[in-house]
């Protein structure tokens, strides 16, 4: 695995853009060969897709977090651009859901004729767009629960990212601290080595001089006797 400082965020930048080319693709084919079911179904796809994408952004702005501080402006560049990317898109679609779902209601309310006593048309008329409504209301509360849940876990990342930033500055520091402690002993050992070989150079010259004392000794005591 690479452990450059900027790959997973790259990683996640690629896969972003290939969402994001899938997602321009469905909406470009949307509404120009397809009709009914197919459209639902495309727009049901670019949903999930905008799903994921979504993600993978917070991903990123996790990552951007831990990349050097020299290059980070650079980085930040490239999310800006990517979360306008995103929202466009997701602009894009909530459009066509709303052409989508008007052209089905109004496609259905052409099915029953008003009358004078049912201006609006007939009851299963009414009651289709009433859950039509209600369906449309529902599907933009759940796209804001997931909103805010992504929000959420987008600064419960970057706060644990803090956390193991300060653990890791806590973890180097103990480093520098034993490096320091090494470094230390280092000397210390060096020096006792040092105090060591003088100690056995000085009992050397005082092996030294009392052999040559004992020499003289014994000179001077050979003159006396034997002259």
């Amino acid at each position: 695995m690479d452990n450059f400082p900027t790959a997973l965020f790259d990683s996640y930048e690629q896969d972003f853009r290939q969402i994001i080319d899938s997602i321009r693709s469905e909406l470009d084919r949307d509404g120009k060969d397809e009709h009914g079911e197919e459209r639902k179904a495309s727009l049901r796809r670019v949903t999930m897709d905008l799903d994921e994408a979504d993600e993978l952004i917070s991903q990123m702005v996790i990552e951007i977090q831990a990349i050097p501080q020299s290059m980070k402006s650079q980085y930040q560049t490239r999310l800006k651009s990517a979360q306008g990317d995103l929202d466009r898109y997701k602009k894009l679609s909530r459009d066509l859901q709303s052409q989508a779902t008007r052209a089905e209601l109004l496609g259905r309310g052409r099915v029953g004729t008003p009358t004078s006593d049912e201006p609006y048309g007939n009851t299963s008329d009414r009651t289709r767009l009433l859950t039509g409504t209600a369906t449309l209301e529902d599907g933009s509360r759940r796209l804001q629960d997931s909103q805010r849940i992504a929000l959420e876990a987008e600064d419960q990342g970057a706060e644990i990212l803090m956390n193991l930033r300060t653990q890791r500055e806590q973890i180097e520091n103990s480093r520098d601290t034993l490096r320091t402690a090494d470094t230390a002993i280092d000397r210390a050992t060096g020096t006792l080595k040092k105090m060591i070989r003088r100690m056995y150079q000085q009992r050397v010259v005082t092996a030294a001089i009392i052999v040559v004392l004992v020499l003289l000794i014994a000179i001077i005591l050979w003159e006396k006797l034997f002259r």
